[in-house]
């Protein structure tokens, strides 16, 4: 979407701080969730695939930069141990948002088709990586656990709450791109 590569830069390091910001909203809940996938979902509507993607990967690089590393996960967390625990793999699967979404810039006329689709098979497939990570590493420390037991814990709960976070994103992003477009 962005032409100038200053710009470009200047809009993935505030994304990288947006989603730093929405990941310490902590919302309350049966089970509590926080506002990251809102603005991985926003930003990849709002700055388009490569500008949005580069502020995930900016996001986990910050948070993961060893003992230095900033506060920006859940929790006020950092270091690459938040990365390789538990819920690392769903941070990572952040990632997988991006990649399934820049095709929509390649293929998809329809760009509220193209956002509603990709975001969702995106989410699916962070949800499919985080489960995995989550069972194997759980495993790994506290003794195996159901396939079962890990969908309830970490992905039902967070299926309707990440579903009313993709339509905000998206209607939000709708109504900020055109002036976003013309400040630029």
């Amino acid at each position: 979407m962005v032409k100038n590569k200053t710009l470009d830069l200047v809009l993935s390091a505030l994304g990288a701080v947006l989603i730093a910001v929405c990941s310490w909203i902590s919302v309350p809940g049966t089970v509590p969730f926080t506002m990251q996938t809102f603005a991985v979902y926003f930003l990849l509507c709002l700055l388009g695939a490569k500008t949005g993607l580069q502020a995930i990967i900016v996001y986990i690089a910050i948070g993961a930069i060893g003992a230095i590393g900033a506060p920006v996960f859940s929790g006020f967390c950092s270091g690459i141990g938040v990365l390789t625990g538990v819920t690392g793999g769903y941070i990572v699967g952040f990632i997988f948002i991006g990649v399934i979404y820049a095709v929509s810039e390649k293929f998809y006329k329809n760009r509220l088709s193209a956002d509603i689709i990709l975001l969702s098979i995106g989410t699916l497939v962070c949800y499919t990586f985080g489960t995995v990570w989550f069972t194997v590493v759980y495993a790994g420390s506290n003794g195996e656990i159901g396939f079962w037991a890990v969908l309830m814990r970490c992905v039902v709960p967070f299926i309707l709450p990440d579903a009313v976070k993709l339509a905000l994103a998206i209607m939000l992003s709708r109504k900020l791109k055109p002036i976003l477009l013309k400040n630029k």
